[in-house]
């Protein structure tokens, strides 16, 4: 036998669950004799792809490192002092090593399973309380995709205020940032809202204007008393909405002091690296008026079972994206984890710490405010906080440029030959002096330390803060490593993840976010860019993304993507503007019919009607499929005003639908273009193509088919790929080129979205290569069908495709038992926790059932364990059916149990404890205590907490 050279540490096997011995047992109980002759009875041969993948690779893990290093030194990590809404920042590493870099945190789901889901909730409500005490608001919610998109949020919630037809405009002050206004006007024009610009100080409201838009500090640096604006606005029946920043409300007025009904930002210097782009968490904090309008998730405080304090997500179903076309917003992803961050350098800062913080940033900028006077420069604002404008002396423009790159220092330049100058907490003395000798013209006679013993400390501006803030006692007590430490161990401790156990869940593909694809994103060389950094100082990004961009055309087989949505539901927009400037560059923009079928996810018909179309429903049948007839009906009905149909493939009922092509012609032969939803693509990657299929334009959840974390329900990321007919309308940028060349505008504040976390999918697809991706595609559908298999003599799976085989997932139907037994869904659900398990998807899309996924990632004795706790559940079930338990006194309702409960001296179940805590012997081994009983929702909502109450309030 020849010697075997081969490397030994591939990553294939180590990111595929099932082995080759688990394969065949797994395809033995499904009763097929091979893999591909397995494929072949899921897929119809129509539909398979023309051709197989043709990518590079596959890289060793260590190969894979070795290769990020030599493209992360192709950056180049200049000093920027860009501002623009964007700073550097010290992540203590006690969070980088504890939250970002730890799957613990990285690998939960978004947390509907409130009662496994506590110590993320107690930080996102840490994270709400700091947002409130800051800017002086009443409500905020845990956290939206980036500050611009906020913005842009908040106009459309006003809008959704303002119904008369009359009320059409909203003003932006001419001194926000400018990425934030590209991405107002382009979410303005599908919803036929005229944008002004303009000096907040002249502007008067005339009564068409339903709010405005105003910076603060603002894009230059400048600190506005807004007070007379706000008063003005009001005044004409308009709302105001004030994009500020965090850190320099530790010492300036907040927003709610001085009229603001919205006040929004970036968290992003609340510890979250620079990332060139993301991802960031941006806050938003209103009036509590606006409670119920509020776009995004809100944490509050409620009461479990036993009556003690538990979290939830609040008033749940004015979550956006549940409202389907009626919605105002498609907000389905949140930033979750970078709240977190964000939340966690409050809590070990405190507000004593902040407040150093803040007061050293200002300090440094008004030393350097005197010593650029000193040298022959004025700067044009005298009230600042940590930014300045700068007109230069006798030095010349280039002149200066010139100096700041030999530097290696990245300036803000205007058009009118002015300079931004943006401090951070980062910033030394040294880089003050560096800053001076940039701008003098001849040598200084001063020191920088000189400037300092004559500075007055702190900010004495006009708006200076007089209010307290951070006054509970969770901001006030971690402030050494070892508490802070054991905070952050004791939440985590609460929280299900997949470093637990599988996380089933229907249309979310929870799949191993491997350590190596983790790692390059806390790498300096590509942490610490500023997202607006010249291009030629970003090249190994700019490679990155031209593979990435290459690698996602080749598995969807489109011509062009676009990397900058930064969530899924807004990929979903970003694809539906592109369909529809298409239309309305060739005379068409009458076409806004957008047929969609009745089991879409909520957010396709809200996004929609954000792009400006109207909503046709197309039923299914009663296989979940689409019910062609009425697909061709209603697309011949709408013939001339045709614009779009969005299609989730498989289907959201798990199945790949044969008359896809069908389908999508149908579309075309009446005008309109088809938008695929890439949610389920993880059944697709090698064995089908989006564009063979038929579709247009489709976008893909790095989130889910190609590894990014879900972060406890956010970062995600939503590219989109297009046919070459549509490849001209990409979305664009304000500040750095990119896009197509007749492009929808900015979709997001960054140019390519969240840019530090493509680099996990690019890794992912790196280390797999062709083959592998292929690979994971058969084990996906095998793994999901070998679980249906299972579990089909216990509770009927609802739809079968052809050969009664499903896709990736597949639905179990529970509705029979609350006839049988008095059992909900919703008591299965709360039982899986006693197993150790997060239930599947429930009630989605059908009511009363379970969406199952298991990934290609778990394996075979995972997804055997996850089957047995569902038998187990289904034989507790029939103990109520055939008498044997209370109908209401069960093992089921009284559901999950948590250590305090089980160890109490008044046990009174007709059960045992060991039933109640340990239902199979494999519990024992690894045990995952919820820290919650059953949470009491309708008291949540009755009694709406969205902050930390006092501590008294929880020992009472």
């Amino acid at each position: 036998m020849p010697v075997n050279l081969s490397r030994t540490d591939t990553f294939v096997e180590r990111h595929i669950g099932p082995d080759a011995h688990d394969t065949t047992e797994m395809l033995r109980t499904v009763e097929s004799p091979s893999l591909e002759a397995f494929i072949a009875s899921v897929i119809p041969a129509s539909l398979r792809t023309s051709r197989p993948l043709q990518l590079p690779g596959p890289l060793t893990e260590s190969e894979l490192l070795a290769e990020l290093r030599t493209i992360a030194a192709k950056n180049k990590v200049h000093r920027s002092f860009l501002g623009i809404g964007y700073y550097d920042t010290i992540t203590p590493p006690v969070i980088l090593r504890n939250i970002l870099e730890n799957p613990g945190w990285y690998t939960q789901y978004t947390p509907y399973q409130a009662e496994i889901a506590q110590g993320r909730l107690e930080a996102l409500l840490n994270f709400q309380t700091m947002v409130i005490d800051l800017t002086g608001m009443k409500i905020a919610n845990a956290s939206l995709l980036d500050e611009s998109t906020a913005a842009a949020e908040a106009m459309t919630m006003f809008h959704s205020q303002k119904p008369e037809a009359r009320r059409n405009a909203f003003f932006v002050s001419e001194t926000c940032h400018p990425q934030t206004l590209a991405v107002l006007q382009t979410r303005a024009k599908p919803l036929g809202i005229t944008i002004h610009t303009g000096d907040h100080r002249q502007f008067e409201f005339s009564k068409n204007f339903f709010g405005g838009l105003v910076q603060y500090p603002a894009t230059d640096g400048v600190i506005h008393d807004y007070r007379e604006f706000c008063k003005r606005s009001h005044a004409a029946g308009a709302h105001v909405a004030v994009a500020t920043d965090l850190m320099s409300l530790v010492l300036l007025t907040p927003p709610g002091q001085f009229g603001a009904d919205v006040a929004l930002g970036s968290s992003q210097r609340f510890g979250v690296p620079l990332g060139y782009g993301g991802p960031h968490a941006a806050f938003f904090a209103t009036r509590d008026a606006f409670k119920r309008f509020m776009p995004g998730r809100i944490i509050g405080v409620s009461i479990d079972a036993q009556g003690n304090p538990a979290l939830r997500m609040a008033l749940q179903t004015r979550e956006q994206h549940i409202r389907r076309e009626k919605a105002t917003s498609n907000i389905c992803t949140a930033q979750v984890l970078l709240a977190v961050i964000a939340g966690a350098y409050a809590v070990y800062h405190g507000p004593h710490g902040l407040k150093k913080i803040a007061e050293r940033i200002h300090n440094l900028t008004k030393v350097l405010a005197t010593g650029l006077q000193r040298v022959g420069c004025r700067v044009l604002h005298s009230d600042h906080f940590d930014t300045l404008r700068v007109a230069p002396g006798s030095r010349s423009a280039n002149a200066i440029l010139a100096a700041a790159e030999a530097k290696q220092i990245n300036l803000r330049k205007y058009d009118d030959a002015t300079f931004g100058i943006a401090l951070d907490e980062t910033c030394s003395t040294q880089e003050l002096t560096d800053l001076l000798e940039v701008f003098a013209t001849s040598p200084r006679n001063f020191k920088v330390e000189d400037l300092a013993a004559q500075t007055n400390s702190g900010y004495a501006g006009a708006m200076q803060r007089s209010s307290t803030f951070l006054q509970h006692p969770v901001f006030n007590t971690h402030h050494s490593e070892t508490e802070m430490l054991r905070y952050l161990r004791a939440l985590e401790s609460k929280d299900l993840s997949l470093t637990t156990s599988m996380i089933p869940l229907g249309s979310c593909t929870m799949k191993l976010n491997a350590t190596t694809e983790m790692l390059p994103i806390t790498w300096p060389e590509f942490g610490k860019l500023h997202p607006f950094a010249p291009v030629e100082q970003t090249r190994g990004y700019q490679e990155i993304f031209a593979q990435l961009e290459a690698w996602l055309a080749e598995i969807t087989g489109f011509a062009a993507v676009s990397l900058q949505p930064n969530a899924g539901a807004q990929g979903e927009y970003a694809g539906l503007l592109v369909i529809h400037e298409y239309h309305e560059r060739r005379g068409h923009s009458h076409r806004k019919v957008c047929l969609i079928p009745s089991s879409a996810h909520g957010t396709n018909p809200a996004s929609a009607v954000m792009a400006g179309m109207e909503v046709v429903v197309v039923r299914c049948d009663d296989k979940g499929n689409i019910e062609v007839a009425d697909l061709k009906a209603k697309a011949e009905q709408h013939r001339e005003r045709l614009s779009a149909l969005m299609v989730t493939y498989p289907s959201t009922h798990g199945v790949f639908e044969e008359s896809i092509k069908e389908i999508c012609a149908l579309v075309h032969a009446n005008g309109g273009q088809v938008y695929m939803d890439g949610a389920n693509m993880n059944a697709q990657v090698g064995l089908c193509r989006p564009a063979e299929l038929g579709a247009d334009v489709c976008h893909l959840n790095l989130h889910k088919t190609f590894c990014i974390p879900h972060g406890g329900g956010g970062p995600g990321m939503g590219p989109i790929a297009v046919a070459a007919h549509l490849a001209p309308y990409l979305p664009t940028h304000p500040i750095i080129a990119t896009g197509g060349k007749e492009g929808v505008g900015a979709v997001s504040a960054a140019p390519w979205g969240s840019a530090d976390i493509l680099l996990i999918s690019w890794a992912y697809i790196a280390m797999m290569g062709d083959e592998g991706l292929t690979h994971a595609t058969k084990l996906a559908i095998l793994n999901a069908n070998y679980m249906a298999r299972k579990l089909e003599k216990y509770y009927p799976v609802l739809y079968k495709g052809v050969n009664g085989r499903v896709a990736h997932e597949f639905i179990l139907d529970m509705r029979q038992f609350k006839a049988s037994a008095g059992i909900e869904v919703e008591d299965l659900a709360k039982r899986l926790m006693d197993y150790g398990f997060h239930a599947p998807t429930v009630s989605f899309p059908v009511a009363g059932t379970m969406m199952i996924e298991p990934t290609e990632s778990e394996s075979k004795a995972e997804l055997d364990r996850f089957c047995e706790a569902l038998i187990a559940i289904k034989g507790e079930i029939e103990e109520i059916e055939k008498g044997r338990a209370d109908k209401q006194n069960n093992v089921l309702k009284n559901s999950p149990h948590t250590a305090s409960a089980v160890v109490t001296d008044n046990w009174d179940r007709p059960y045992s404890r060991e039933q109640a805590a340990f239902p199979k012997h494999w519990v024992r081994a690894r045990k995952f205590w919820p820290s919650v009983g059953r949470i009491n929702n309708a008291h949540g909502d009755r009694n709406l907490i969205c902050a930390c109450p006092p501590m008294e309030e929880y020992e009472a």
